[in-house]
């Protein structure tokens, strides 16, 4: 039977107020789909590093392939692609975004970095260790803004400050009782509050200069988080997002995690089922991994990955209902260079030009940073060479013999082209800038400094390379404080006699405890010299012919 208009009216209009009934009863039950994108461990590189990162070749699945990710101008490629269609989406990090820094944003303080990552829509991120090196002062000066100090005003602009906001929920100012920085930011994603939580790991003070740490109290991660759910819980928030810095080593690809190792595992799984997502770094590595259903992300370093992350907040408890995650490579092939960020980082290199590509020398072998069984390296070695030559003389500290600690040797010399080395090249292997320190050390002070090398397996060993003329072995199956062999010290082919006083050259950040060495601190007569960066700048122009490798004979391992 046909109906009338007439009648087909109210046909239709019933029909659509069921519709529209079903439409109001059903979008409660759909969730908010939010998208994250991470980074971790940018550490000023602004430019691509030269190591790039390797992944598995699309023709031979068994072969991997160098791709020359990271930097600025892919990163921002990346994220502004991986945000388009996204309705709800955030940027943040979890630490040591500055710090160790390539010298074209070392040489402005990491102003550079500053703003190239606020210039491409970071929003948070947590502190990681490098944030502190050079004290909390230069910390907010990083945020707040403002000329250096020391150096003044040195970029293309005033530095304003970062656009994004640092968050250290667990660093707290002795003097005041409180966080340094806020210790979290709430975000409304269609009304659904998600609480972000940011710190450093709890070791910070062991990573930077004792002086970078005075006054300030790294609390434990974990009771950290447990404080602070109930503050914000009272603010209706239910789900929560931990960005730290402190991480673990996959045994998988980037996107694998068939296993973890290291602090984060253990972290991860006291924290309260309630957080439902954590971003971590620190240890340079990339892995996707799940921890009692909690998704657990890395996303290597250098900019080479960015981490997207994409939530789903139920509307009704608001809370993480679910999370997955794919570590997307920030592929020339797939990503142009932005053009601001080109823009950006073009005026700060016509500032420093003319001092970055100064050749210094030229070397006949790429001179390599990885340390061998024994702990030191040929780049090691050859900085502590230079902290030797700078420092012999009675003027300049009278020293016999200089350590170096192989955790700041950042880089290798790579040979090219004729075997020249530029200034920059050296400052990429030598970034920290630094002071030396000549003291008097007894033959059995300068033993205990060695034994602690070699920590208890809850701690990293932390070896040091050491300087031409001296040497020793050392058995790594014996006792801990018991593993140099005494008998074997011997400066120049002389055995080291445990009470006689001996001059020894490190560096400020070591002498001062840095790296766990206590032992210096019974070190008599300091005399501070140079940087060590103009050290090794020094010593190599004293060289002259093309330089080689030191021979790796200092240090044996007898086991």
């Amino acid at each position: 039977m046909l109906l009338t208009p007439f009648l087909r009216r109210p046909l239709v209009l019933v029909t659509a107020l069921l519709l529209a009934g079903c439409a109001a009863w059903q979008t409660p039950t759909v969730p908010v789909s939010v998208r994250i994108l991470a980074i971790n461990d940018f550490h000023g590189s602004v430019k691509p590093s030269r190591e790039g990162i390797n992944v598995t070749d699309p023709s031979d699945q068994g072969k991997k392939v160098q791709v020359a990710a990271g930097g600025s101008e892919l990163l921002a490629s990346a994220v502004k692609q991986l945000r388009e269609g996204q309705r709800h989406s955030i940027f943040v990090a979890a630490g040591d975004l500055v710090g160790a820094s390539p010298l074209l944003s070392a040489l402005f303080h990491d102003e550079p970095t500053i703003r190239s990552l606020s210039l491409m829509g970071l929003e948070l991120s947590a502190v990681g260790n490098h944030e502190f090196d050079n004290g909390l002062d230069e910390l907010l000066r990083k945020q707040n803004g403002g000329c250096h100090p020391k150096d003044g005003c040195k970029g293309p602009e005033p530095f304003k400050g970062a656009g994004y906001k640092y968050l250290a929920a667990s660093t707290i100012d002795l003097k005041t009782g409180k966080t340094v920085l806020p210790p979290y930011e709430i975000r409304h994603f269609d009304g659904i509050p998600v609480a972000f939580i940011g710190m450093a790991l709890r070791g910070t003070p062991e990573l930077i200069s004792p002086a970078a740490a005075e006054g300030l109290r790294f609390e434990d991660e974990v009771e950290t988080v447990h404080k602070l759910l109930p503050e914000l819980r009272a603010q209706g928030v239910e789900a929560f997002v931990l960005l730290i810095h402190e991480g673990g080593y996959p045994t998988g690809g980037p996107n694998e995690c068939p296993s973890l190792s290291g602090a984060i595992v253990g972290l991860v799984k006291k924290l309260d089922p309630a957080v439902g997502l954590v971003v971590s770094g620190h240890t340079h590595r990339s892995y996707v991994c799940r921890f009692d259903g909690r998704l657990v992300t890395s996303a290597e370093r250098y900019g080479v990955i960015v981490s997207a992350i994409d939530l789903k907040l139920d509307r009704k408890t608001r809370r993480i209902v679910s999370a997955e995650a794919h570590n997307e490579v920030t592929d020339p092939a797939r990503y142009a260079k932005a053009p601001e960020q080109t823009a950006l980082l073009a005026a700060y290199e016509t500032q420093s030009a003319a001092l970055i590509n100064r050749v210094v020398a030229r070397i006949a072998e790429t001179i390599e940073q990885p340390a061998d069984r024994t702990g030191s390296s040929p780049m090691g070695q050859l900085i502590a060479d230079a902290y030797l030559d700078a420092t012999a003389a009675p003027q300049n500290g009278g020293a016999q013999l200089a350590l170096v600690n192989q955790t700041g040797v950042r880089r290798s010399l790579t040979f090219r082209g004729d075997g020249s080395i530029t200034f920059g090249d050296i400052y990429a292997a030598q970034p920290f800038k630094n002071e030396l320190v000549t003291l008097s050390l007894t033959g059995e002070e300068l033993r205990l400094v060695l034994e602690q090398q070699w920590r208890p397996p809850s701690q990293r060993n932390s070896p040091l390379p050491v300087s031409k003329g001296f040497s020793y072995s050392f058995d790594g199956t014996r006792p801990l404080g018991q593993r140099v062999l005494v008998e074997t010290m011997r400066l120049n082919g002389k055995p080291i006699d445990l009470k006689a006083v001996y001059r020894v050259t490190t560096n400020d950040y070591l002498s001062t405890g840095g790296d766990g060495y206590t032992s210096f601190a019974a070190g008599k007569s300091a005399q501070i010299g140079k940087s060590d960066l103009d050290a090794l700048v020094e010593y190599l122009e004293k060289l002259g012919a093309p330089v080689r490798s030191p021979a790796m004979d200092r240090v044996k391992r007898i086991d």
